[in-house]
């Protein structure tokens, strides 16, 4: 292994990013108002604490040494109408039955990230676009402006409402989950009614089955020492985070632990508040989310949001594609990590199943030689989007699992391991992708096509995938 040594980092500030070149910024025509706007969303209460985002980062460091795996998934962009007791379950069914599926083939521990409470920024390759003929600007997710031609003002109100829309979220979250959703003693809480293939329905009510009869059995012999995780389940909420100055708005200073003591607010009880701590003898937490990542459009090594992200504490991804070159990467890594602590970052590989093969082993190579640990994430989702002959924009389950074989096997010839993945999905029953177990074809995209941004894979397309990466893991096994 190569002696890598990782430059001194400057000095950061919450809003050292500002001293930086920024990409996908969005310009407001009132200054002013979005300034009153950050500053109100700066006086708010945080969404997460600093306490969970170290369980994350706790488990993260699982995942990078091969103790667990991460499955990361959500919609491609929220709206603030999917914020909805029904949708949000929905969403943390799907994943708390795929997080089964993956435990009881990996044998491993699941640590589940979910794209929701927060996900509402969308960067877009131009500002502008043509709806019905005409030039609009952009629709750049709720948070910014409407998906209505008639809306596309961008508007500083939004933030305030996505701030209010993600603290309903977590909310709700929070209620579905401590109320028994992820009580695995339930077997009614895991209906599979909704599951068409035979074949599939059966081998999943084995596994709940299975898995039923031995809590039960440990119930039966006093064997749970610690109920609490049998019974519920973490679900780290994550999104891009894209636009800065609400990330910074939400962004919290918390005293550092000293020994024999707990970490403790570093706030002034005051609106708004006001650091009471020295900077120095703070850690810096985004507390708009548990984890928080850099898309392939704003990861430049000299731009704001590598800036703004070195310098939280919050786990962080960088999407990597094929634009990136490898030694790029491990300068990202430097930056981003420069303790090399592992699974400080996950770096979200997003090439298609036709260019994996090209990229994904020198960026692999290049990460080896250095002493970096990071978890590593296959999405297989942004590289194979196509359009079918509808115009709806669409991806292959097929391609999608293509790229999650080949990832499995290029880690491991390299000496690598992939250690999760990173899914657009949904826990309900839409037509968006093609293929899995209902053998959707793009026929069928037209009957239940949802989406107003990028494709999903539905709630049964999803099941597949995890009983999918369970086979592959244990046929290499």
């Amino acid at each position: 292994m190569a002696d890598h040594q990782a430059p001194s980092p400057a000095a950061w500030a919450p809003d050292s990013w500002k001293t930086k070149p920024i990409k996908q910024d969005v310009v407001y025509d009132d200054p002013a108002e979005l300034s009153a706007v950050v500053e109100r969303i700066a006086s708010l209460p945080p969404l997460v604490s600093s306490a969970e985002i170290e369980r994350l980062r706790a488990q993260l460091r699982d995942v990078a040494e091969g103790r667990a795996f991460l499955l990361q998934g959500g919609d491609c962009a929220e709206s603030f109408d999917y914020c909805k007791e029904g949708a949000i379950e929905d969403k943390l069914k799907v994943l708390l039955q795929m997080s089964l599926v993956l435990v009881w083939g990996l044998r491993q521990p699941v640590v589940r990230i979910a794209r929701m409470a927060g996900q509402y920024a969308k960067p877009r390759s131009s500002p502008f676009e043509t709806v019905d003929g005409r030039q609009v600007m952009s629709y750049r997710g709720d948070n910014v402006n409407g998906i209505d031609p008639a809306q596309r003002r961008p508007d500083p109100q939004r933030l305030l409402a996505a701030y209010f829309h993600s603290a309903a979220t977590v909310n709700c979250m929070r209620m579905v989950l401590g109320g028994g959703l992820a009580d695995l003693h339930r077997p009614d809480a895991w209906d599979l009614g909704h599951v068409r293939k035979e074949a599939i329905r059966r081998e999943y009510q084995g596994i709940v089955t299975r898995l039923t009869d031995a809590l039960g059995f440990m119930d039966v012999v006093g064997a749970t020492g610690q109920e609490a995780a049998v019974r519920t389940a973490d679900v780290y909420t994550s999104h891009e985070a894209l636009l800065l100055d609400y990330e910074q708005a939400l962004t919290r200073p918390v005293a550092k632990a000293q020994p024999g003591a707990r970490r403790g607010s570093a706030y002034e009880p005051s609106t708004p508040p006001r650091l009471r701590v020295a900077p120095e003898l703070c850690d810096f937490y985004n507390m708009s989310a548990h984890f928080i990542w850099i898309g392939d459009r704003t990861r430049q090594l000299d731009g704001a949001h590598v800036e703004y992200f070195r310098g939280v504490r919050n786990p962080v991804g960088v999407k990597v594609g094929p634009t990136m070159d490898p030694a790029e990467l491990v300068r990202a890594l430097d930056i981003l990590d420069p303790l090399e602590e592992p699974g400080r970052v996950t770096l979200i590989t997003r090439y298609g199943a036709e260019k994996i093969a090209q990229f994904l082993p020198a960026h692999v190579e290049a990460v080896l030689a250095t002493r970096h640990r990071p978890v590593w994430c296959c999405d297989p989702c942004h590289g194979n989007t196509t359009t079918a002959p509808s115009g709806h924009k669409t991806r292959s389950f097929d391609a999608i699992v293509a790229e999650i074989s080949a990832s499995i096997a290029i880690h491991r010839r390299l000496g690598s391991r992939l250690a999760g993945v990173h899914l657009e999905l949904t826990g309900e029953h839409v037509t968006e992708c093609t293929g899995g177990s209902q053998e959707l074809s793009h026929r069928d995209l037209p009957s239940n096509y949802q989406t107003f941004c990028d494709p999903r894979l539905n709630y049964e397309q999803s099941l597949d995938i995890a009983f999918t990466i369970a086979k592959l893991y244990e046929a290499q096994e």
